[in-house]
């Protein structure tokens, strides 16, 4: 997993509520376990729309969306988040999120930063013409007219964002400690690690 800790760039000025995972990546998507391509079918049905603001070439890689309420809410499928950071977005900016979508793009390395909706409000605005800039370290969103706005993040998801470690991550982390109490097991109980004989 990349390390996050700064995020800047163009956002997708989205601002719908309610943005399901299906509308994120149709079922159709779903019969693949390989987490590349899936950015192609990322938010398809809102790109049938001509005017959609992800095919819009002004938000042409931008690694920020602005969205409304309960953004991931639906089901609990983890390829919303493969598809998401298939097509390059880091993170997600919404006054609220489901929370299977939530975990689920928490470990896989996409930010979602909570804020309240006169906050998005003004990003959304900013996001039409301007850059936005997030902080992961100093839990902070602006902008380059001065607007500065402050977000919680569960210090754990922040520790595991910032240091790029997923579940596999924080194992590997472990592994001194692990190979101690391996060790310490096969001294005290050999039959554990030798296998009983008879």
């Amino acid at each position: 997993m990349e390390k996050v800790t700064v995020i800047e760039g163009r956002a997708y000025p989205l601002g719908l509520k309610n943005v399901d995972t299906d509308m994120i990546i149709a079922a159709e998507w779903l019969k693949t376990i390989s987490r590349s391509g899936l950015g192609a079918g990322a938010f398809e049905r809102l790109r049938k729309d001509p005017d959609n603001v992800f095919d819009d070439p002004e938000y042409q890689g931008a690694p920020i969306v602005i969205a409304g309420d309960n953004f991931g809410c639906g089901s609990s499928r983890e390829h919303a988040a493969w598809a998401m950071l298939d097509m390059g977005l880091k993170a997600v900016i919404a006054p609220s999120f489901s929370d299977i979508y939530s975990g689920n793009a928490f470990k896989n390395g996409i930010l979602t930063v909570v804020l309240p909706q006169d906050a998005v409000d003004r990003l959304l605005e900013v996001a039409r013409t301007h850059p936005i800039h997030i902080d992961l370290e100093n839990q902070s969103v602006t902008t380059p007219f001065q607007d500065r706005f402050s977000f919680e993040i569960d210090p754990f998801r922040k520790r595991c964002l910032m240091e790029g470690l997923d579940e596999i991550g924080l194992t590997l982390a472990m592994d001194a400690q692990i190979a101690q109490f391996e060790q310490k097991v096969g001294d005290e109980r050999p039959w554990i690690s030798k296998g009983v004989t008879g």
